[in-house]
């Protein structure tokens, strides 16, 4: 129960960085620029980290996440934030590199990350090319 309070709180964190950054693009920029730059870079931080904790506390539960190429797990936090923010960074920028494999609701968790990270460079492109062609 305590993982799904979590996860909860975590994915609301994310949506709110999403809506951050679309309204900021909206009032403040009519095109792209230096803070853009670093407020999508700092929202692919919060977006990795965010998933990174979401698998960390997931697997620190014993709900099995992934499954990973070389054996047991340790099961100390520290060693679940790094595995889960590694796997969560890979997740978001690649499509993976084997070395970790998504299983049970790892997979649907997984899926929803890969979703935002593919989706979000396009929005943001959409964002201000629609703002630019509004101020033409």
């Amino acid at each position: 129960m305590v993982s799904i309070v979590v996860a909860f709180f975590i994915l609301l964190l994310i949506a709110g960085s999403l809506r951050q950054l679309f309204a900021s693009l909206e009032v403040e920029h009519r095109t792209f620029s230096v803070e853009i730059f670093f407020a999508l870079l700092l929202l692919y931080t919060i977006v990795m980290v965010g998933f990174g904790i979401i698998y960390a506390t997931l697997s620190y539960q014993g709900i099995i996440i992934f499954a990973h190429t070389s054996g047991v797990f340790p099961t100390e936090w520290i060693t679940e934030l790094a595995r889960g923010v590694y796997f969560s960074g890979v997740t978001l920028f690649t499509v993976g590199y084997g070395d970790f494999m998504p299983i049970g609701w790892g997979r649907f968790v997984a899926v929803i990350e890969a979703l935002v990270g593919y989706t979000l460079p396009a929005a943001i492109v959409a964002k201000v090319w629609q703002s630019s062609a509004r101020d033409s």
